[in-house]
């Protein structure tokens, strides 16, 4: 019999395919986790799941157990969750009925140990006390929301207050149910306010190196952004490049790759020909690989941003800003470059496109510093705590 501690890791979305940032994580975690612990998954879901994708989680998992969320059911919750005192994040992500077959699962399995990733899954599991359990809050959702009050239109800056105020709140609820907690970055647990914040462990992402070997393809664009396109941050950023950036730089072709891209997007891409938009790409390495540089000056959002450790692990030179660097901690001018105005980026942007040997220098110590400091392995190690 396998004497391996059972874990029950919830998530709120089914961690694959890897398009979006909390999937990412999750599906590394389960990957590293699964070699000494057997992993129930329990996954949230408002669309339907390939069978392809479940086949790829049963590979690290014991069992694999997804609960769809209808259209109606989101819609309904959301809506007394508007009525009521809690986040509409978590009413989206809540169902009684699933809720009472989640406690069912929980009484069978008698874990050892209960990992939730993310507050909107809290309701789930807050109120089960037969064993230890995690909260990952990943990031501090509360003020990526606050973050977004200001760039608001008029007519939903009232949902943001809202939503900020209400997530606040609700974040330091949260920790009190949870024997551990964790976040992405030292920058984001600055803003979980709660007295005892501090004990909030730090649990950065991870790069799979193997997977991101640096790969000679040819060079088609000049700058490249990737993400999910819905997300309102990277359409942030991307509207940012196009309106400002692009316009300073007539001859280059700028990529912008990743699931979901908004109608926004499609649109800028339609009128400006320096524009390419490939939505998904099966290989996300080819976005990078085949891109000089590698732009992200996100302005809003929290946590670690993925996009960068996956663009430096691949040799690319990238340039950000500090809110985006504050939780990776790369050397400004060494192995990442950071600029927060116009002003600064533009004359570097031409000097990088001027001169090879920069970007390769400091591409390859980009490479060199996320290989050091981030791989999954050092990620994961301190993740659970069953002792």
């Amino acid at each position: 019999m396998d004497s391996k501690p059972n874990i029950v890791f919830v998530v709120s979305r089914f961690p694959y395919p890897l398009e979006k940032g909390d999937k990412l994580r999750a599906y590394y975690q389960i990957k590293e986790l699964c070699q000494n612990y057997n992993i129930h998954l329990i996954a949230l879901s408002d669309k339907r799941v390939p069978e392809s994708s479940i086949q790829e989680l049963k590979k690290y998992c014991v069992s694999v157990e997804i609960h769809k969320l209808s259209k109606l059911s989101i819609l309904f919750n959301s809506f007394l969750a508007l009525l009521g005192n809690k986040p509409i994040q978590v009413g989206y992500f809540y169902n009684y009925l699933i809720h009472l077959k989640i406690a069912k699962t929980l009484e069978s399995l008698k874990p050892d140990y209960i990992f939730t990733q993310l507050t909107r899954t809290t309701e789930y599991t807050k109120d089960y006390h037969a064993c230890r359990k995690t909260l990952d809050y990943m990031d501090a959702f509360s003020k990526g929301m606050e973050r977004r009050i200001k760039d608001a239109k008029w007519y939903n800056r009232w949902f943001f207050k809202l939503e900020y105020r209400r997530l606040l709140a609700y974040e330091r609820a949260m920790f009190d149910y949870y024997e551990q907690k964790t976040i992405i970055s030292e920058q984001d647990k600055k803003y979980i306010f709660h007295p005892d914040k501090t004990k909030i462990i730090c649990a950065p992402n991870g790069i799979d190196t193997t997977f991101f070997e640096s790969q000679q393809i040819e060079k088609k664009y000049d700058f490249a952004f990737v993400g999910n396109m819905s997300y309102p941050p990277n359409i942030e950023a991307v509207t940012y490049i196009v309106k400002r950036i692009l316009p300073h730089f007539s001859e280059s072709k700028l990529l912008i790759a990743g699931a979901n891209p908004h109608p926004k997007i499609e649109k800028m891409a339609k009128q400006n020909p320096q524009i390419v938009v490939s939505g998904w790409m099966d290989d996300i390495r080819e976005a990078y690989s085949s891109s000089h540089i590698f732009l992200a000056p996100m302005k809003t959002g929290t946590g670690m941003q993925n996009k960068l450790l996956e663009a430096m692990a691949q040799g690319i030179p990238c340039v950000t800003t500090s809110l985006a660097n504050n939780a990776i901690q790369a050397i400004d001018n060494e192995s990442i470059f950071v600029c927060d105005s116009e002003e600064q980026l533009i004359p570097l942007l031409r000097k990088l496109l001027d001169d090879s040997n920069l970007r390769n220098t400091v591409g390859q110590k980009g490479k060199h510093f996320v290989e050091q400091h981030y791989s999954w392995q050092s990620a994961c190690q301190n993740l659970i705590d069953i002792h």
